[in-house]
């Protein structure tokens, strides 16, 4: 089940100077923290829940058809409220995850749904269970059910890797002070930092901000200050990743998954010989990517050899212009229905109806992400908005998730949830959207060159710099099946994929070895990263068909954003003469990468 949005890390802001910057409106949730809607449903929750294993725990494989439709309805009703509860209390954290209340009330919604939902650990356990022979008779007979062919696919993928029932459910019940807990200590860390650059005390956000500052010394001392506080933390993130990696060592060994990596790729549903050979396609392609267009860059900065505080930093020629909220609304919009108005229509809602949330405020979770919530709501898209450029792609990008969720709310609570490895689908193509919209609009060659770069720049950091994390991770959890990790043996894992990935334009400050320390992803979603590479090549293989001038694409494609979890990405790709199992599929995505730079390098001669 999924209650809780998971932050992700993007860039960061303040109001103000950017216009009126839009706020939540949660009460389409709940109107408040002590509404009765809430207790209601907290309190149906609970009888819900105890109803469900009283009528149904032992009884699955003698159950009819149409029997167990009403099984599965009745679970997807319990999952849609409890969804609704922490979706509420979760999206309230994140505006202010210093704030003690609304972390009691976080705390306290998860330990009550993890106790009630308890007894429901028995459904997933026993349909893995049945004879393959009852469930096809089951979908045989009932097309209502078969509609929900995908769920009971996607469970009994974990047939082989599945623990007794007193085991399961032990493991359900202490959830909330295993990775739970520790997700809220990083959260609430990371939350708390304080930074001080020039005199100015700055949050994490604001002084990964600096990073990309115009002014190379205000860039060095943000950098040098990143490095300098989370040197002071190091034990305690250290202590998070190494119990973390740990606890998931000891599950996966019970469970006999081969590798740390086997249950990210059960639940994004892809094979793990797609992974393999997407990571493949992209380290070996590092040379005509990231090294070839960071030594494009260390020439037009006139350096010897770049820093890490110059990996992010501004062109020369870039302006430091500031783009307000309305022109950052104006130019997404327009993108967006220009590849057609219904897109627009569905984006539209976000900016007028309080589902944004922008501004930069004291404890507010860092970066960006869009939060589904349940399929009878709609999603929230939580930003860090600082008017930069970048700023409008991020923008762009929560849009198309925000989108994408829209669309796939049609198929209800179990069957809208997409795989990570296709939920980046609509974020990364409503992103390129944007910038070829921007590119095509560009008043001059100068403009078109940064716009290229910049391009550039997040691609590399979407696909070269995910893969690297991917390593890495690959690396930690191998290395924590040996024994403890110290803070300078998951430092220099970090640092043995940063030359790889980066290059030879770049040297390393000391304690840049640290900086593993606040990527959200290692803690909340282990491997999860890879997915943004994945998408970001489907995206680049799809917008080369879009170009190419299917006249159907755009109804194939929202086509595809409206399956949300109901269909395989084999079966999604199909229509558009893809399969991401072939390994061509990853040099085509790649290839768009690698021809950008070649444009660029045009512009030199």
């Amino acid at each position: 089940m999924r209650f809780i949005p998971q932050p992700v890390f993007d860039a960061n802001t303040s109001a103000g100077e950017f216009g009126d910057l839009p706020e939540w409106d949660l009460s389409d949730l709940y109107t408040s923290p002590d509404a009765p809607e809430l207790k209601r449903d907290m309190d149906w929750l609970e009888k819900a829940c105890a109803d469900f294993a009283a009528d149904f725990e032992g009884k699955l494989a003698g159950l009819s058809a149409v029997e167990m439709l009403d099984c599965v309805l009745r679970y997807e009703k319990i999952d849609l409220i409890a969804g609704r509860i922490m979706s509420f209390t979760g999206l309230r954290y994140y505006q202010n995850t210093t704030d003690a209340e609304r972390g009691k009330a976080i705390s306290d919604a998860q330990d009550k749904i993890t106790t009630y939902t308890t007894p429901l650990v028995f459904f997933s356990l026993e349909v893995n269970r049945i004879e393959d022979a009852v469930l096809e008779g089951w979908f045989g007979e009932n097309a209502d059910l078969t509609r929900y062919k995908p769920i009971f696919d996607r469970m009994r993928l974990m047939r082989p890797y599945q623990l007794s029932d007193e085991l399961e459910k032990f493991l359900h019940d202490q959830s909330t002070v295993g990775a739970a807990a520790w997700n809220r200590l990083f959260d609430e860390t990371v939350a708390g930092l304080t930074f001080t650059v020039d005199g100015e005390e700055k949050n994490l956000e604001a002084t990964l901000d600096g990073l990309s500052d115009q002014n190379r010394d205000k860039r060095e001392a943000s950098a040098r200050e990143v490095a300098r506080v989370f040197g002071e933390n190091i034990k305690l993130f250290a202590r998070v990743h190494n119990t973390l990696a740990k606890e998931k060592e000891i599950e996966d060994r019970w469970r006999g998954m081969p590798t740390p990596q086997t249950g990210r790729h059960l639940s994004n549903q892809v094979e793990p010989e797609v992974v393999e050979a997407l990571r493949n396609a992209v380290v070996d392609a590092y040379p005509k990517l990231s090294h070839r267009y960071y030594e494009l860059k260390r020439g037009w900065m006139g350096l010897e050899t770049m820093e890490v505080w110059d990996r992010n930093a501004p062109l020369p020629m870039e302006s430091d212009r500031k783009v307000g909220w309305d022109e950052a609304r104006e130019t997404v919009l327009s993108a967006y229905s220009a590849f057609d108005p219904e897109m627009a229509k569905l984006a539209e809602p976000f900016f007028d109806k309080g589902w944004i949330d922008a501004a930069v405020k004291p404890g507010k979770a860092p970066g960006a992400f869009a939060h589904p919530t349940v399929a009878d709501v709609h999603p929230y898209v939580m930003l860090n908005y600082l008017g930069k450029p970048r700023d409008v792609m991020t923008l762009a990008h929560e849009l198309g998730h925000g989108v994408h969720q829209r669309l796939a709310a049609g198929q209800g609570e179990l069957l809208s949830s997409t795989p990570l490895t296709l939920a980046e689908t609509a974020s990364v193509f409503g992103e390129m959207l944007t910038f070829r919209r921007l590119l095509d609009g560009a008043p001059n060659a100068a403009e078109k060159k940064v716009l290229l770069a910049n391009k550039v720049e997040d691609m590399i950091n979407t696909v070269v710099r995910q893969i690297a994390f991917y390593d890495f991770e690959c690396k930690l959890h191998d290395a924590r099946r040996v024994g403890e990790l110290t803070p300078d043996d998951i430092g220099a894992l970090w640092m043995s994929v940063q030359g790889e990935s980066l290059g030879p334009a770049f040297t390393f400050m000391e304690g840049y070895e640290t900086f593993w320390a606040y990527i959200p992803h290692f803690v909340h979603s282990p491997f999860y990263v890879y997915a943004y590479a994945f998408g970001d090549g489907l995206v680049n293989a799809l917008y080369a068909v879009y170009e190419e001038g299917d006249p159907d694409f755009q109804s194939k494609y929202f086509d595809l954003l409206k399956a949300g979890g109901s269909k395989h990405h084999k079966e999604l790709l199909a229509p558009f003469g893809l399969d991401a199992s072939d390994p061509a599929f990853w040099d085509k995505g790649l290839s768009m990468i690698s021809g950008f730079i070649d444009e660029l390098e045009a512009m030199e001669s």
